[in-house]
C-alpha cells in the first residue's frame, strides 16, 4: 500500500503530519504542492486554538508491504 505523508508546520509551529492512504504513486512536486497549499488555505483542521496545517513542508510516498508469517 503507498501512503501519501504531507508534513506541515501548525499555527504553534509544531510539526504535524497528515496521511492519505492508497495515494496515486505517480504524482509530481508541482501538484503535491499545490494540493498541500490548498489545503492549508482552507484552514478545516483545528486542535484546540491551534490550525493543524498552516505551512508545508514536506511531501513523501512510503510504500508498505504486507508478509504473511503464516495463514
Amino acid at each position: 500500500m503507498k501512503t501519501l505523508n504531507l508534513t506541515y508546520k501548525g499555527s504553534l509551529n509544531k510539526t504535524h503530519i497528515l496521511k492519505i492512504n492508497y495515494a496515486n504513486g505517480q504524482l509530481d512536486e508541482a501538484t503535491v504542492r499545490q494540493a498541500m497549499t490548498q489545503i492549508a488555505n482552507l484552514k478545516l483542521f483545528k486542535k484546540g486554538e491551534e490550525d493543524l496545517f498552516v505551512t508545508p513542508v514536506s511531501a513523501k510516498v512510503v510504500n508498505t508491504d504486507e508478509e504473511v508469517l503464516f495463514a
